[in-house]
């Protein structure tokens, strides 16, 4: 389960469901008029779906205490959950550059996790801002024929400004930069973390060892050579 998220005591991010579904219209429409500010594209997005993903329990959504709607994400998968996509990151424009973003995204990077823990998690974007949010979570930039080849995936780009683009070069670049964070490659860098801490443990734990060993040569030692030079002194 997971659990709702206050913030600053002002907004609430959690996992959408049927109590979310009239704002769908409006988060449609502002991902319609972001797009068109920005030039660039958040792939189109109808209310059904939107409203879809809420009642599979596969969104997140952000509201001021009031209810009031701030921000959204949805989760979307691929290849028969091979891969899984947090898309459609918005966020209205009074809300921005308040930190909201992130807690969004965090909070689709755990439902992903939750739902899919075997999945890789994908993402695409124009955004500096969301692609320093992904880095962050683990994400790494990667060519985007590493992305799923589902027809599906490709789709969703259609309704893009730069679609052209990236029919033109036939999927290999876009204005677009694709992420992709893969939970067997972090778990061999945990195992490999483990690894070199348990090696750098009995590292220490040898020089402890040898560290006593010496110290304990020199206290015999002069254990020994006092009586000597107690008698010298009286002589």
């Amino acid at each position: 389960m997971i659990t709702p998220e206050i913030v600053n005591d002002q907004f609430i991010v959690q996992v959408a469901n049927e109590n979310h579904l009239k704002l769908a219209e409006t988060i449609c429409h502002e991902m319609e008029e972001s797009a068109k500010a920005r030039g660039t594209g958040i792939a189109k997005r109808s209310p059904i779906y939107v409203m879809e993903k809420m009642l599979e329990g596969k969104a997140i959504v952000a509201t001021t205490m009031a209810g009031e709607w701030v921000g959204f994400c949805y989760v979307e998968t691929w290849e028969h959950g091979k891969f899984v996509a947090n898309s459609g990151l918005i966020v209205r424009p009074e809300y921005r550059k308040s930190g909201i973003a992130t807690r969004i995204k965090a909070k689709a990077f755990e439902l992903s996790r939750t739902k899919f823990p075997d999945a890789k998690i994908i993402g695409i974007t124009t955004s500096l801002a969301v692609m320093k949010i992904n880095s962050d979570l683990g994400y790494q930039p990667v060519t985007l024929n590493e992305l799923p080849g589902d027809e599906a995936f490709w789709k969703g780009c259609q309704t893009c400004a730069n679609f052209d683009i990236l029919t033109r070069t036939n999927r290999k670049h876009c204005l677009c930069t694709g992420m992709l964070y893969d939970p067997e490659e972090h778990q061999k860098e945990k195992k490999e973390d483990k690894w070199n801490f348990l090696k750098e443990s009995k590292l220490y734990e040898r020089w402890m060892r040898i560290k006593e060993r010496v110290l304990l040569r020199l206290h015999s030692d002069r254990s020994r050579s006092r009586p000597t030079r107690e008698m010298e002194s009286v002589g």
